[in-house]
């Protein structure tokens, strides 16, 4: 029941991005949209990341975590991946690092601003996080 829990709440929690072709566009798509599902402050998302940090201490919660936490760090390489073959991402960096810092940076805005709405303001990160996230993964940035 709590995989299913888990899955359900994160499915569907950024619209849009599946429909992309594989790399660095997807991926941008994919935070931009992150944290702009983050704006809204859905139950769900709440609900979503408040498992997840309970996941840490409690036995049951942490396979199913990890597996979704796993599952999103490939998908996130994956794109990675693709945006270095096609030429659009730099080859010097690694798909798996990405993947984690990426995660954090989002898992933590999120958490944030569960803690504090009123002092993470989601909007302006939105565009300010996906830029980074351009310029540090872009081929034409060394």
């Amino acid at each position: 029941m709590i995989d299913a829990l888990a899955r359900a709440l994160q499915e569907g929690f950024v619209p849009g991005p599946a429909e992309k072709p594989p790399g660095l566009d997807r991926l941008l798509a994919l935070i931009d949209g992150y944290l702009g599902a983050l704006a809204h402050s859905s139950t769900s998302g709440h609900a979503f990341l408040l498992l997840w940090s309970g996941a840490v201490t409690d036995t049951q919660l942490a396979p199913t975590f990890r597996e979704r936490d796993s599952a999103f760090r490939d998908d996130i390489a994956a794109d990675v991946a693709a945006g270095i073959a096609e030429g659009m991402v730099r080859d010097t960096v690694r798909p798996e690092s990405v993947a984690v810092a990426v995660i954090a940076q989002l898992r933590g805005i999120g958490m944030q601003r569960l803690l504090d709405v009123d002092a993470v303001d989601v909007e302006r990160l939105r565009t300010e996080v996906t830029e980074q996230w351009r310029r540090a993964l872009s081929a034409g940035s060394r």
